[in-house]
């Protein structure tokens, strides 16, 4: 009876420190997943944005025509990168199990599906490019430029759709840097490329905002060609298992997939709409918010790739089935992408001071409108990183659909009706109408923090048994 009981101790100190190896490992993980996340993010936004200061010598009619097509353009790849986030939790929880075959299956049907999307993306703006860029300018000369860009940049959504199918495989397999390098690759060559085609050179007269257009889909071309390399070089065996009927396989991949796509659809249309309202305040106000937008993008991005890398490091990991290791590791994640966050608060207090030095020439009222709008949007990625995590989490946990009705209701029931509410009819100031953002992630909170905690209690439950 006594050796029995030394065994059953002995046992339990080993799987404890098994737990603890795991746990730190885990977190290690997740750094080396987070910081190639972050950059490749940043850099997707940086893509179109080369193209708008390439352009910006041309003057403000090709400017204003690239800010309309980029728009449009980034909408399409954000729903791509979407469907990417699900390909690459569906591949994490293979790829911990073991299962090559579903690591192949959830890598082809994402293929599917991204590239269904992409053809319907496609098929929209050549059929209805026209009509869209119609209801946003009754400028003829801005329309055609707008068009002409297009026309050719429609075709960066079809291999955007592959290049991301392929950097969620990557990133599912626990192999961010392989997409980073992807991206140093791209980028580059995408300013050399679209510099010449915009503004000519060697007897080439340039064709101004068209080039651009093939400078960026001639550099994502690159980009995949480089990832097509690394899969079919290297030692990944990708080939569609056999047994297992691909049309039999896509709905159950799908309703994975499906609310990550859809939340991202829901979120985009909701800033949209903001920014449509905020566009009702004063000239002032609204070119503040402006300015200061892309800053709050931008910023934000490592606490977002953070949350990702932990959906994926859970997603390994309960596919191993190390439940006490996903128990012990999430409050730490949590801990770890607050503390960025409170970083990224910190640079937010001294961007807010180093504002008039970066934007020198705006006129004293909209530099006092970001000056009222500063502890908004600095406390605003503290509150925001703890959804982004506890939701990253609960779709780790296979709670995407959860996720998307969270943001829904507290966007679409609430904070968006309230903010219309108070800019067309109460008349209010930037600060009442700015404070609606971080308002609604303290609506968001309650239930993340309610539906986190739960799901752990049922994992906590699941290993005590």
């Amino acid at each position: 009876m006594r050796r029995s009981l030394e065994t059953i101790v002995v046992s339990e100190l080993i799987n404890a420190g098994l737990d603890l190896i795991r746990y730190d490992s885990y977190l290690r993980q997740n750094l080396s997943l987070a910081w190639p996340l972050a950059l490749n993010a940043l850099l997707i936004q940086s893509m179109l944005m080369i193209d708008t200061l390439l352009v910006a010598p041309l003057g403000e009619l090709s400017v204003a025509a690239m800010g309309i097509a980029t728009t449009l353009i980034t909408f399409v790849l954000g729903v791509e990168i979407a469907i990417g986030n699900g390909i690459q939790l569906l591949v994490g929880r293979a790829y911990g199990s073991g299962n090559q075959s579903d690591i192949n299956v959830a890598y082809w049907a994402g293929v599917f599906i991204n590239g269904v999307t992409g053809v319907v993306f496609f098929i929209a703006l050549a059929l209805f490019s026209d009509s869209l860029v119609a209801l946003i300018t009754d400028d003829t000369v801005l329309a055609e430029q707008t068009n002409t860009y297009l026309n050719v940049a429609k075709y960066i959504v079809l291999v955007s759709a592959y290049s991301q199918s392929c950097t969620a495989l990557f990133n599912g397999l626990g192999n961010s840097k392989v997409p980073l390098k992807g991206f140093l690759f791209e980028i580059p060559a995408n300013i050399a490329i679209s510099y010449f085609l915009i503004h000519g050179g060697a007897g080439f007269e340039g064709v101004g905002v068209e080039g651009a257009a093939w400078g960026s889909l001639l550099a994502v071309c690159l980009r995949a060609g480089f990832l097509f390399s690394c899969l079919y070089r290297g030692s990944l065996n990708l080939r569609y298992p056999k047994g297992r009927p691909f049309l039999g396989e896509i709905n159950p991949q799908f309703s994975v997939i499906y609310p990550i796509a859809a939340n991202f659809i829901i979120l985009s249309v909701g800033a949209t709409v903001y920014q449509l309202l905020f566009a009702q305040l004063s000239v002032y106000s609204f070119a503040a918010i402006t300015l200061i937008f892309p800053w709050v993008r931008g910023g934000t991005q490592f606490p977002n790739a953070w949350a990702q890398a932990s959906a994926i490091t859970i997603s390994q990991a309960l596919g191993k089935s190390h439940l006490k290791g996903v128990i012990s590791f999430i409050p730490a994640c949590t801990r770890f992408g607050m503390m960025l966050a409170f970083a990224t608060a910190l640079a937010f207090i001294v961007l807010s001071v180093c504002v008039p030095y970066i934007y020198p020439d705006i006129a004293p009222e909209t530099q006092r409108a970001l000056n009222v709008i500063a502890p908004l949007y600095i406390i605003l990625p503290v509150i925001r990183a703890y959804n982004t995590i506890a939701g990253n989490v609960l779709r780790a946990m296979g709670q995407s659909s959860r996720v998307l009705k969270i943001h829904f209701y507290t966007q679409w029931v609430i904070s968006v009706p309230l903010c219309a509410l108070l800019i067309l009819y109460f008349d209010v100031s930037i600060f009442w109408a700015f404070a609606l953002l971080p308002l609604e992630e303290l609506l968001k909170t309650v239930p993340f923090y309610r539906y986190k905690n739960r799901y752990q209690k049922t994992l906590s439950s699941q290993v005590a048994v």
